[in-house]
């Protein structure tokens, strides 16, 4: 069985991915602190009853057709071609402060929300890994 038809961890791994694309928009946001007129994004906030409702309308079938490959030397159909970071949209978030020239990235503004970022992914990582060694512990021989 593919762990990734097991709701649980396909709600971790979406998770992880937009946690991860978090990172690289703030990142984006650290390395712009000196552009004028520079305004920080951040992603909107992580839903995990939107992740469940969109995962309910992929496997009901969404309603909609959906190309499929039936041969290994086609391409991969739009609709299987997906990228965790594509599915999440940014926002313009200004922080609390902005200078002369118009920048309104504040870099600790910008270290917290890294490292909550980095502290939501490691505990992720974490549940991921030991819902992993509950499956093992499950699969495994009884006195083994």
């Amino acid at each position: 069985m593919d762990l990734g038809q097991i709701p649980l961890f396909a709600m971790l791994r979406n998770r992880m991915g937009y946690l991860s694309e978090r990172q690289k928009v703030i990142a984006e946001n650290v390395a712009n602190t000196d552009t004028a007129r520079f305004v920080p994004n951040d992603l909107k906030p992580f839903s995990f009853d939107a992740t469940m409702q969109a995962q309910k309308m992929a496997q009901a079938g969404g309603g909609a057709a959906t190309m499929a490959a039936t041969q290994a030397g086609h391409m991969t159909p739009p609709n299987e071609r997906k990228t965790l970071g594509s599915q999440f949209k940014t926002k313009r978030s200004p922080d609390s402060e902005t200078t002369l020239n118009g920048n309104a990235v504040v870099l600790e503004e910008e270290m917290i929300k890294m490292s909550e970022a980095r502290m939501d992914y490691d505990a992720a990582i974490s549940f991921y890994q030991k819902s992993m060694n509950i499956l093992r512990m499950a699969a495994r021989k009884p006195g083994s």
